[in-house]
């Protein structure tokens, strides 16, 4: 099993920012795939970002410019960077992994960006 676990949501001002973190533990072998969704209530997960163990990204068209993912191997935690934050991105974020056991999911840590 893996754990993840999630830090770094609040209130910011839009405009603001902040950065998310996700520090993942357990059966974590070999390559692998994190990154964060993000789920509003009512609607689908939908991808935010995600990076590769070789350090591969992509985004999602409404974050690239402000977002930015970054992880430490050998800390095995991913960060998302959120810059020019907008009243839209207010919602749940979840890291996400997927590695050689299958796909794994945080707790969820909340943003609210006020206008």
């Amino acid at each position: 099993q893996v754990q993840l676990v999630e830090s770094g949501g609040g209130l910011v001002q839009a405009g603001g920012s902040l950065r998310l973190s996700c520090a993942a533990s357990g059966s974590i072998f070999g390559r692998n795939t994190m990154g964060w969704y993000r789920q509003a209530p009512g609607k689908q997960r939908d991808l935010v970002a995600h990076i590769t163990s070789l350090g591969t990204t992509h985004y999602a068209d409404s974050v690239k410019g402000r977002f930015t993912i970054s992880r430490d191997n050998a800390k095995n935690t991913v960060y998302l960077q959120m810059n020019s934050l907008k009243p839209e991105d207010t919602t749940v974020y979840y890291c996400w992994l997927r590695g050689s056991v299958g796909s794994s999911w945080g707790q969820g840590t909340r943003v609210t960006v006020s206008s």
